[in-house]
């Protein structure tokens, strides 16, 4: 067999920290010996959630079973997500935004036994609807629970309770057009309608500039999915949230300017 080496795109800070998490839950457990130590560790979950590497490679790599690697690397996945932020404390820095951008995003899965409430119309695949808001510069701040890939945008935001947070901190919200009848602080563009199929010279320009700042949206979302294993999920969707919160953290760790 042959081997050869690669690199995560990742600083030695993110690094130490999910090594510094492994090592106290190690600790906590009083874990006997191990195939890796913690640093080793969490440079096999990194290369899962980064790289993307499957499980069988990791476990050829650093020379362990495939069950053992899968084992490591639910468990990293598992002391970050519980570290994640939810939606009240995400505000906390959300309500210090100049305005914040509303957007979704579908995460691609592979068919499951259920596939109906998977499959997106609109993507036309199978996946899992994460909610995502940015900041004015397009830098992600927070994630939201995975949900079906059939559930429609403005659903999914009401269902997590986006909507009414971002109203009640009075953050004024850019969305896109799948939002309309959101309400609140959230502001989408002008849509034609039957009663209305041109839009004025004013609701263009509206929309120009709307489309101009949501835009910014979409790097928060192109960060998320620079973490290869978004490219397409291979594992069960429920599973996906946790995944999602994991890489929240480590991004976070990674570029703390809004972290804390």
């Amino acid at each position: 067999m042959l081997s050869y080496p690669a690199t995560i795109s990742l600083s030695s800070r993110t690094l130490n920290h999910l090594a510094d998490r492994i090592r106290g839950h190690r600790q906590q457990r009083k874990s006997r010996w191990r195939r890796l130590n913690p640093g080793r560790q969490a440079l096999l979950a990194l290369a899962h959630l980064r790289n993307g590497d499957t499980y069988t490679r990791l476990a050829a790599g650093f020379e362990i079973g495939t069950a053992t690697a899968w084992r490591y690397v639910q468990e990293a996945i598992a002391l970050l997500s519980a570290a994640a932020d939810d939606l009240d404390s995400a505000m906390r820095r959300i309500r210090q935004l100049a305005y914040a951008i509303l957007d979704g995003t579908l995460i691609p899965i592979d068919r499951v036994a259920d596939q109906r409430p998977y499959y997106s119309g609109k993507h036309r695949r199978h996946g899992v609807n994460v909610q995502v808001i940015a900041d004015a510069a397009g830098r992600l701040i927070w994630a939201s629970a995975a949900l079906p890939g059939s559930t429609h945008d403005l659903t999914a935001a009401r269902t997590h309770g986006i909507i009414d947070a971002l109203t009640s901190a009075e953050v004024m919200t850019f969305a896109d057009k799948g939002y309309q009848g959101a309400r609140g602080s959230v502001r989408t563009p002008f849509k034609r309608r039957r009663f209305r199929p041109k839009l004025s010279r004013r609701q263009r320009a509206v929309n120009q500039v709307h489309a101009k700042i949501r835009a910014r949206g979409e790097r928060a979302i192109a960060t998320l999915k620079t973490w290869k294993i978004l490219v397409k999920l291979r594992c069960c969707p429920r599973r996906a949230t946790a995944i999602v919160q994991a890489i929240l953290v480590l991004h976070h760790v990674e570029k703390p300017v809004y972290a804390g």
